[in-house]
């Protein structure tokens, strides 16, 4: 893993540096403002530092040890990693596993002679910790094979006197890469976006449209409008009627890919159109081949790009989510929106789908209030808690 700053007057210049010269695949850990001291402060405006990080492939060999060079010079790295966001969130966490770990040192001991054959996991001084993280993320609901990927990949850059201060960051900065970098709907395009929301029933599709239709409308000032293909629920459609006159923007629905062409041309000059789509059972092939026919023979005028988001419930179980994304799959590419946060205490399964499809995350809600109850997926966070931090707000 090679770890970076970038320095510059704003966040999209930082940014920009950081993917000039670690490439797209870079992903930002760390955002902060350096503020000038002094009577400097008077002359000089604030900077903005990005941490980046990118996870080095080497198919044909193990992951170089130097590949997370963590302990190298530890009074450095004390000043360095003291500086950042980053060793705040993992202090707390460390605490708390390193008391987990004293509370069960019987066990873990036990354990150790259960896996007596186990030569890799024997030489290890820090099995006990280790095995105690991989056993948090499980207990989060990580897929076994996963957890496993996440455990192994630093182990093998690990230093034969690594401790907790270097294999904790190295497991949370080693999610927080799996993760990838969030996405959102870019409200700064001077294109036309329309927006396609799938997703089976009940997972919140049209409360999700609402409450980014408030967003973009009241706080961004956007021109936005709405169209429904959700004609198999009455309520749905006269749930979006509602927010649409509350917010006083124009809304169609439509029954046919012809009315959905023409409602696409009569909104082609507003800013962002989002789509509430029928919830589909990844069951009814049929009923998926309609909604693949209408997102990919809708007819987009020149000014105008498409994407899609699959809306899922974070409380579905992992064994349906398989089978969902399987057959949302075939639509093509999308985006990956988490809904119902509030209803689960485990988040494992974010991090399963977002690997076992490849797909970008980006929103996540977890409540009813529109608009307030939505935000972007928060990388950092999410690794803290798939590591036992801090409950989810």
């Amino acid at each position: 893993m090679i770890i970076k700053k970038f320095q510059a007057s704003n966040e999209k210049d930082a940014i920009l540096q950081a993917k000039e010269e670690m490439g797209s695949e870079a992903v930002v850990l760390n955002i902060k403002t350096i503020k000038h001291k002094g009577l400097k402060r008077l002359f000089k405006k604030d900077i903005v530092e990005v941490t980046a990080a990118l996870e080095e492939r080497v198919p044909t060999s193990p992951i170089p040890t130097n590949a997370i060079n963590l302990a190298a010079d530890k009074n450095e790295e004390k000043e360095e990693i003291a500086s950042t966001a980053i060793e705040e969130k993992l202090d707390s966490l460390k605490e708390m596993l390193a008391s987990q770990m004293k509370n069960e040192s019987a066990k873990t001991e036990e354990t150790k002679k259960d896996t007596d054959s186990d030569k890799p996991k024997e030489q290890n001084p820090n099995f006990a910790f280790i095995q105690l993280v991989y056993n948090q993320l499980l207990e989060n609901e990580v897929d076994e094979k996963y957890a496993n990927k996440i455990i192994s990949e630093v182990e093998s850059s690990l230093k034969k006197d690594a401790n907790i201060d270097t294999i904790l960051p190295g497991i949370y900065q080693k999610i927080i890469l799996k993760l990838g970098e969030t996405v959102r709907i870019d409200t700064d395009s001077k294109t036309s976006k329309l927006v396609f929301f799938v997703g089976p029933t009940g997972v919140g599709k049209t409360t999700t449209i609402a409450k980014l239709a408030s967003s973009f409308k009241l706080d961004k000032k956007l021109r936005i409008a709405m169209i429904t293909s959700d004609t198999y629920r009455i309520a749905a459609v006269e749930q979006l009627k509602t927010y649409a006159n509350i917010l006083g923007v124009p809304l169609k629905v439509v029954y046919t890919l012809e009315e959905l062409n023409s409602a696409i041309n009569d909104f082609e000059d507003y800013d962002i159109v989002l789509v509430d789509t029928a919830g589909r059972s990844h069951k009814n092939k049929e009923q998926c081949e309609e909604m693949k026919h209408l997102i990919n023979d809708s007819v987009l005028p020149e000014n105008m790009t498409k994407e899609v988001y699959l809306v899922l419930s974070a409380a579905t179980k992992y064994k349906d989510l398989l089978n969902i994304v399987d057959v949302y799959g075939k639509i093509g590419k999308f985006n990956l929106i988490f809904t119902k946060l509030d209803e689960t205490s485990t988040l494992g399964n974010i991090l399963n789908i977002k690997l076992k499809t490849g797909a970008s995350l980006s929103y996540v809600t977890c409540g009813q209030v529109v608009p307030d109850d939505i935000r972007i997926i928060d990388a950092q966070a999410l690794a803290k808690q798939l590591l036992g931090g801090e409950e989810k707000n």
